[in-house]
This record gives C-alpha cells, structure tokens and sequence, in this order.
C-alpha cells in the first residue's frame, strides 16, 4: 500500500509508548498496533485528530504517500 504510518518515529520522538498513547486516545492497544503496523485499511478523522492532539502534530506527519 503506498499510503505508510509513521507512527513509531512520532512515537520515539515524543518518548512515548504505544501503551501509553492507547490509553490518552481511548483506543484498544491491538487497534493501534493494527496502525503502527501499517495494516489498517482505514482511520477515522476523530481517531487522526485524537493521536495529532496527544502528539501535537499534523496528520502530514503521521501519514505519508510513496508510489510503487
């Protein structure tokens, strides 16, 4: 798929854990790990802005495109 996740960079950056973030957004840890993974095939614009506001940033750094 060439849209990636670039959620373990934001992650390391902020040193935060995808346990911790799980419980700031109120999602299952196997949903995020679902999307960290990068085997999502969507996301809700409420669960984007909630993982943006818990690591204050836009959804352009947490999602990138990169053609086949």
């Amino acid at each position: 798929m060439p849209i990636n996740v670039k959620l373990d960079d934001l992650l390391h950056e902020r040193r935060m854990t995808l346990t911790e973030l799980a419980e700031r957004v109120g999602l299952t840890l196997a949903n995020l790990s679902i999307l960290k993974t990068g085997k999502a095939k969507a996301i809700r614009f409420s669960t984007l802005e909630a993982i943006c506001r818990e690591l204050d940033c836009q959804p352009g750094e947490l999602l990138g495109y990169e053609e086949n």
